[in-house]
């Protein structure tokens, strides 16, 4: 029980995050102005980096941990579909915005800033639809 509460805990974390990132804080690069942008970008990117990594392993450790441990195949069958969703939410990071961030760390683009927001929704929802799943796998329990 212990270890799907982690990972209920760390699903909703970065559902929360994601959706903040998604709505507030990308948006808002766009109006950090050309001088500043590639430090702004630069300390965005360190920073987001001691806030996301530890959860992200957390989630994807914990995942990995209940799929293989499952005691029946409906729990077996959640599992693997909060996997693939986690298959999706890393494949679109390292496909997409980590692409794009690197682009914007030489400087503002609009279409590296316009893809990045645009892209980062397949990020969101499946961080979002994530959530009922870790929810489920708790109440099975």
């Amino acid at each position: 029980m212990t270890i799907l509460v982690f990972h209920l805990i760390a699903t909703a974390f970065m559902a929360g995050l994601i959706v903040f990132v998604q709505v507030v804080h990308y948006p808002l690069m766009a109006l950090v102005g050309e001088d500043s942008f590639v430090p702004y970008e630069q300390a965005h990117t360190a920073r987001t980096g001691w806030v996301v990594i530890p959860p992200m392993m957390a989630e994807l450790a914990s995942a990995i941990w209940i799929f293989a441990s499952a005691s029946s195949q409906d729990i077996r069958a959640m599992a693997l579909s909060g996997l693939l969703m986690l298959a999706v939410i890393w494949t679109s990071t390292a496909v997409f915005q980590a692409p794009a961030h690197g682009r914007l760390m030489r400087g503002f683009d609009c279409d590296a800033h316009r893809r990045l927001v645009r892209t980062n929704w397949i990020r969101t929802f499946a961080w979002v639809a994530r959530v009922p799943i870790a929810v489920a796998l708790v109440a099975s329990a």
